[in-house]
């Protein structure tokens, strides 16, 4: 079936919608033309078991059926030698000492620190550099050649990633590491009283994860590979934004 009406002219001009666009223009103007934003990432978990990470020159298990029997424990298993038979897009990821392995994916977004929403969120595979790698991308992709300032945890203290921000126009206010190292920025970017209040608001952006975890479901994914995993991601980054101007705008209303 093919129609020649613009989606402009079917939706009435009294319907309750075009308000909502309205709205939604006018904050996505003045949000890309702000000057200070948040970079962060979040693990998603793949819908794909342990058991199905297997060599990838393996034989399949024997034993019959869809459910078989397969003993994993003691065997070093890589990115690099094994992928996962459910999602193959899929990567195996411990998020820190201590922690558990998953099969997972890896949730970027870009913040903008003054009201909280959503700039660009991104989904990438889940490896040690696609947090600074997916945050070099989403300022890169800030229109506009405006000075811009760029907060962050201590993942994003490296030299290469301050090094492409400065590139970028952006000032790095990512958080110093400083255990068994020395950090990537100094005194004369932490003084500035900005530093100080780009690390306070860069916490926002884990009310952001939580809410798509939690209402929006995406703590374990329910599709398969990076195509449909990212379309879901942006569907849900979207729907945050929506409630969260809704929630803006009835917090200033009389």
């Amino acid at each position: 079936m093919f129609s020649y009406l613009s989606p402009e002219a079917r939706v009435p001009q009294d319907h309750r919608l075009r308000p909502i666009r309205n709205m939604v223009n006018q904050a996505l103007a003045g949000l890309l033309s702000d000057e200070h934003f948040t970079v962060d990432g979040t693990l998603i978990e793949a819908w794909a078991s342990l058991k199905s990470f297997r060599r990838q020159d393996a034989p399949p298990p024997s034993g019959g059926g869809r459910n078989p029997e397969v003993d994993f424990h003691g065997e070093r298993r890589l990115n690099q030698t094994h992928a996962s038979t459910t999602d193959p897009e899929a990567r195996l990821f411990r998020k820190g000492k201590g922690k558990e392995a998953k099969l997972c994916f890896m949730g970027h977004v870009l913040m903008e620190n003054r009201h909280g929403l959503i700039i660009t969120p991104r989904l990438t595979a889940a490896t040690g550099t696609a947090e600074r790698e997916a945050a070099e991308v989403m300022v890169e992709a800030v229109p506009g050649r405006h000075r811009i300032t760029v907060g962050g945890d201590k993942a994003y203290d490296t030299r290469e990633f301050v090094r492409s921000l400065r590139t970028l126009n952006a000032v790095p206010h990512v958080a110093q590491n400083c255990q068994g190292r020395k950090s990537a920025i100094d005194g004369r970017t932490t003084r500035h009283p900005g530093y100080a209040l780009s690390q306070r608001l860069r916490k926002r952006v884990e009310e952001i994860f939580g809410w798509t975890k939690t209402v929006g479901n995406l703590r374990k994914t329910r599709h398969r590979g990076l195509e449909r995993v990212g379309w879901m991601f942006i569907l849900t980054a979207a729907a945050y934004n929506l409630v969260r101007m809704r929630n803006l705008r009835a917090a200033v209303s009389p």
